[in-house]
């Protein structure tokens, strides 16, 4: 049930990231034709597209982690029985889990600091803008939690204990959940 839900948010995320980036290509190429060629220019254009370069950066990472593609090394836990990679899953995947709740709790300070500051040109809230960090520490709780609940009910596959793979290797096929 929670896979399929992230699978879902996973793919709407990925919408979400390709209409921003859309929109950053035709602001900043359009800003660069309005400067040349009538020495003018899209006044938002700078600050928007940094804006939507940093949620893109952030909603990249919860996708990213979703698919298992972020980096890492195995070189220890590969070689361990299937037993220890279990042990060192749910050690792993509760020290992230930790440094979800420490980016949601700093991400958090930083919203709420900076929620009645507003930006130079937009006039839009800089909470607006650190509140990436709760969205991807939210997130990726809820992708390591699915993980380990998966582990607990034997839905996880001895594939997938390891989450690194090399960059030209498909993406980890995750089987569906058990009906």
């Amino acid at each position: 049930m929670l896979n399929r839900f992230l699978d879902h948010y996973c793919r709407f995320l990925e919408l979400v990231i390709s209409v921003a980036l859309a929109v950053m290509v035709v602001l900043v190429f359009g800003n660069v034709v309005m400067r040349y060629a009538f020495n003018s220019g899209i006044t938002l254009s700078e600050e928007l597209s940094r804006w939507l370069f940093v949620w893109v950066t952030f909603l990249g990472a919860i996708v990213a982690m979703k698919d298992g593609a972020h980096l890492g090394s195995d070189t220890i836990v590969s070689k361990l029985s299937v037993r220890w990679q279990k042990i060192f899953l749910v050690m792993g995947h509760g020290l992230m889990l930790f440094i979800c709740w420490l980016l949601f709790k700093g991400s958090l300070d930083q919203t709420i600091i900076n929620w009645e500051s507003t930006s130079a040109v937009m006039e839009a809230s800089m909470g607006i803008f650190y509140a990436c960090g709760m969205v991807l520490a939210v997130s990726g709780a809820l992708i390591l939690v699915d993980h380990l609940l998966r582990l607990m009910r034997g839905e996880l596959a001895d594939s997938e204990l390891i989450g690194v793979r090399e960059s030209e290797e498909e993406p980890i096929d995750v089987p569906a959940p058990l009906k």
